[in-house]
C-alpha cells in the first residue's frame, strides 16, 4: 500500500441551522486504504460521508480528490461511489443486470459490458448466482451484489454507511473478512462508516475516531485500542476499567488509597485529577509478587462467552465493578463461582492514565 493521499479533508465544517455537525475536521486518506471513520450516533461521521460523496456541500474547509477541490462538485461527476447500507438493489433484475446497471447507463459498448460483469462476477464468487433475483438471495449474497454493482465502475474511492448493519452477527463476522479480501483484490481506497468498535479493528487499516462532529484519534486499529487519545476513545474502543483518583508521580492514588503505578501523560501535575484505566484481558488471577498493581475483589457476576469468561469483581479500586477476563482453560483449570474472592493484577505498563 502507498502512502500517497487519494483524499484529503482539509479542516472541513458542517452546519445545519445552529447543529454544528462536522467541526474542523481534517483527514488524510490514503491510495488503496481501507479507513473507518467511527464514533457514536450523532458523531458527524454519517455527514462527513455525505460531504465526501457530494450529497452535502461544507459550509468551510476543502475536500481535495487526487489534488483536485471537489467540495461543491456534484456526486454524479466525482469518481466516487457509495454503497447504502439499505443496498438497493433492483428487485426485478438478475444479479447480472444489477451488476451491468451503472455501465449501461454510461453508454458503454455491450462487450466491454461483458466482460467487466464476468470479472466482478467471478471476484465477488457470484458467477453461480448470476441469474437469480435478489429475493433468491440471502443477506450475505445481496450485499456482494451492492458491492459489485458500485465497485464495476472503478472509482478512484469507494463509500460504505453501515454496509454490514443489516447482517446477523454470524454472517457480519465472515462478510468482515469477505470485505476487507475483496477491497484488497480490487486495489480501491474504502471508507466504510461504522458504530461498530470490532467491525473497525477487523477490517480497517486506520480509524478515525469522532465525537460530536470533532476528530479525537486517527491511527491504526492497533494504536488507537493500545494508546487511546483520551478517556472517550479508551471506552468506546472495546472495554474499558476506570479507576477516578488524584495523580502523583508514580501513577494514581485511587479509590481506598491503593496507589496504581503508571506513566502520567505529559503536563499533567501531581495533584491533577485523574482516571487510571486497565483492559480486562491485561488483568491476572492470582499475579505473580512482582507485579505492581494488585487488589484483591469478590465476583459478583459471571459471564461466560465461549472463548473467555468474563468476571464481574466488587473491588476498592471503583465503585462500578471491575471486568477481568480469564481464558476459557484457565477457568476449568481452576473453577470460580460467585461470592469467591480473588486477588488480580496488572504491571504498570498495561495502566493507562487520563485526564479527569
Amino acid at each position: 500500500m502507498t502512502t500517497r493521499p487519494v483524499l484529503d479533508i482539509e479542516d472541513v465544517v458542517k452546519r445545519f441551522g445552529t447543529l454544528t455537525a462536522v467541526d474542523g475536521v481534517s483527514l488524510s486518506i490514503r491510495e488503496n486504504e481501507f479507513f473507518a471513520l467511527l464514533g457514536p450516533s450523532g458523531c458527524g461521521k454519517t455527514t462527513l460521508l455525505r460531504m465526501l460523496a457530494g450529497f452535502e456541500t461544507p459550509n468551510g474547509g476543502r475536500i481535495m480528490l487526487d489534488g483536485a477541490d471537489v467540495s461543491r462538485v456534484p456526486p454524479n461527476r466525482r469518481p466516487v461511489n457509495l454503497m447504502f447500507q439499505s443496498y438497493a438493489l433492483f428487485p426485478h433484475m438478475s444479479v447480472r443486470a444489477n451488476i451491468a446497471y451503472g455501465l449501461e447507463m454510461e453508454r458503454r459498448p455491450a462487450a466491454e459490458i461483458r466482460a467487466r460483469v464476468d470479472e466482478m462476477l467471478a471476484t465477488t464468487q457470484l458467477a453461480a448466482l448470476a441469474d437469480r433475483k435478489p429475493e433468491q438471495l440471502s443477506g450475505g449474497q445481496k450485499q456482494r451484489v451492492a458491492l459489485a454493482r458500485a465497485l464495476i465502475k472503478r472509482p478512484r474511492v469507494l463509500l460504505l454507511d453501515e454496509p454490514l448493519g443489516a447482517l446477523d452477527k454470524k454472517l457480519r463476522g465472515e462478510m468482515q473478512i469477505e470485505l476487507k479480501r475483496l477491497q484488497h483484490e480490487v486495489g480501491i481506497t474504502f471508507v466504510v462508516v461504522t458504530h461498530d468498535q470490532e467491525e473497525a479493528l477487523v477490517m480497517a487499516d486506520r480509524m478515525a475516531v469522532l465525537k460530536d462532529g470533532r476528530l479525537l484519534q486517527c491511527d491504526t486499529p492497533h494504536a488507537v485500542y493500545e494508546h487511546p487519545a483520551d478517556a472517550f476513545v479508551a471506552g468506546f474502543i472495546g472495554v474499558m476499567n476506570f479507576c477516578a483518583g488524584w495523580a502523583f508521580s508514580g501513577g494514581v492514588k485511587a479509590g481506598g488509597g491503593l496507589a496504581i503505578a503508571g506513566d502520567l501523560p505529559e503536563g499533567m501535575t501531581d495533584g491533577s485529577a485523574a482516571l487510571a484505566a486497565v483492559r480486562p484481558e491485561r488483568i491476572a488471577l492470582y499475579p505473580s509478587p512482582e507485579i505492581a498493581n494488585r487488589t484483591t475483589g469478590t465476583i459478583e457476576a459471571l459471564a461466560y462467552h465461549g472463548l473467555d469468561l468474563q468476571l464481574h469483581l466488587r473491588t476498592p479500586l471503583a465503585e462500578k465493578p471491575f471486568l477481568v477476563r480469564v481464558t476459557a482453560d484457565r477457568a476449568d483449570r481452576r473453577p470460580l463461582k460467585i461470592g469467591d474472592s480473588v486477588e488480580i493484577g496488572w504491571t504498570a505498563g498495561d495502566t493507562r492514565i487520563f485526564r479527569n
